[in-house]
């Protein structure tokens, strides 16, 4: 089974601040990282790490930032397929973090929203049924459509992370088999809280729905079933980027491996994979590391 992850790739600066702005503020800062991020890029990483065949398909521009993707992403086990955009900048985030490690990211899109379908769906040429399609929010909205409804036709399995939000994705539900999202994202998108957006998701046509709770944990439900509440991992807290792209990508490697679908398990190693991500500063230099993942995904 082979997995793949269409979506951004960016460079992350990741700046300390005591608190965050506020509008017409000017405050202090200092830099900690520079680092490979973009939630499509985070996703196929960590993927990658696990074992799992992937191939991540994005989009960067002509400048430096291009350079230093393509540096990072050749030290990964992964297939990456990076899509060149003329005149454009590779995308980059400012990420603001505070000292009890929470944070607020701005992100740019130039170049995701530049990647067009015919070119995303080209790597899908090799793919065969029960293969896994893995997205986020970035792509313009017809390609995120375009793939999503290729995807179905073809017979692979779609996992969707709808981040950051837009309206039009409580449209996409019925190309969707797994939906990852958190609690804020599920209210917008469905207008209910916890297990009765988990039912309204189910209604719509997803199979699988995990719902992340923070601190609280995360909640994996098959329908309308809930089939496991799993707490969060006690963990000193200091950066949260990119903790949501590790626990995906890894619940659905844990689960890929092991030729089901998510269950408790799954959640569990993803539960304990993002607790190491928290406990880091950055983005790829955060995640867990090959050594590291192998030994959660031998645990039960």
């Amino acid at each position: 089974m082979r997995a793949y992850v269409i979506g951004n790739v960016a460079i992350d600066e990741t700046i300390s601040v005591m608190s965050m702005p506020e509008a017409g503020a000017s405050i202090l800062g200092r830099e900690e990282t520079r680092d490979l991020g973009g939630k499509g890029a985070n996703q196929a990483v960590v993927m990658s790490r696990t074992g799992l065949l992937t191939t991540l398909v994005t989009a960067v521009g002509e400048d430096f930032r291009a350079q230093t993707i393509r540096d990072q992403l050749a030290g990964e086990a992964l297939d990456a397929r990076l899509l060149s955009s003329p005149h454009r900048t590779s995308d980059f985030s400012i990420i603001f973090t505070t000292p009890d490690g929470e944070n607020a990211i701005v992100t740019t899109t130039e170049s995701a929203e530049a990647l067009t379908l015919s070119e995303a769906l080209a790597p899908l040429g090799d793919a065969v049924s029960g293969d896994l399609v893995v997205l986020q929010g970035n792509l313009s909205e017809d390609v995120t459509r375009g793939i999503l409804a290729e995807a179905r036709r073809r017979g692979l399995k779609t996992a969707f992370n709808p981040s950051p939000l837009r309206p039009y994705f409580a449209e996409l539900w019925p190309l969707i088999d797994i939906a990852f999202l958190n609690r804020g994202e599920a209210e917008s998108l469905t207008g209910s809280s916890d297990e009765a957006a988990i039912r309204r998701l189910a209604e719509a046509g997803v199979s699988q729905t995990v719902l992340t709770l923070g601190g609280n944990g995360a909640i994996l439900a098959s329908g309308h079933q809930v089939l496991a509440t799993v707490p969060a991992r006690a963990t000193e807290v200091v950066d949260t980027t990119g903790a949501g792209d590790t626990f995906m990508a890894v619940a659905l490697a844990s689960a890929a491996l092991r030729s089901t679908m998510l269950d408790a398990k799954a959640i569990h190693h993803a539960t304990a994979a993002a607790a190491i991500t928290v406990g880091r500063r950055g983005t790829r230099s955060a995640f867990p590391t090959k050594a590291e993942l192998a030994g959660i995904l031998a645990g039960e």
